[in-house]
């Protein structure tokens, strides 16, 4: 388990929940100031086709955006680094204008034939695909679809955690059944 995760989500609050209804609370272990990826992680990130992220409005209230893409559009960059191109889309730009005011994210991946889940906790930033052609070249999820990036969204790790498979129902894409 990645320490960094854990020292930022047991929130005095969770702690005083966790001691009403167990009796006891977890604690924190020491942490480094980020927890960096290691080969496992960049394995599983590289192989997943969708992903979600929350943000929080100005207003306080929390959002959730599912994105997907062919399996390894959200890219490792560096150990504390994730990159992913933002192609057009509906115009909405919820989790574009969350991060403008707030940039905290969480980013949920899920492996439902395997039933693992990685949590991750990091900072988001969105730059104009126009301002950055290298970069968005570099995260382009297929040549294809470069000509319909316009944001390029990049997180800097601070925490994650991998959940435990107690209650993930295994799922399958029509390519996974196949290949069963």
């Amino acid at each position: 388990m990645a320490a960094k995760f854990m020292q930022l989500v047991l929130t005095p609050a969770v702690l005083a929940a966790q001691e009403r209804y167990f009796g006891k609370h977890q604690t924190a272990p020491h942490a480094p100031e980020r927890d960096p990826f290691t080969a496992d992680e960049a394995a599983f990130i590289a192989a997943r086709d969708s992903f979600y992220i929350a943000t929080t409005s100005s207003d306080g209230w929390p959002y959730i955006q599912h994105r997907g893409g062919p399996a390894g559009f959200l890219k490792v960059l560096a150990p504390t680094l994730l990159g992913f191109a933002d192609l057009k889309g509906n115009r909405q730009l919820l989790t574009t204008g969350n991060l403008d005011g707030n940039d905290r994210a969480a980013l949920f991946l899920m492996d439902y034939p395997n039933r693992e889940r990685l949590k991750i906790l990091g900072h988001a930033r969105v730059l104009d695909a126009r301002e950055h052609p290298d970069l968005a070249t570099q995260l382009s999820p297929a040549p294809e679809l470069r000509e319909k990036i316009e944001r390029l969204l990049l997180i800097e790790i601070v925490g994650f955690d991998w959940n435990c498979p107690q209650y993930i129902t295994p799922r399958y894409t029509a390519e996974e059944w196949e290949a069963r």
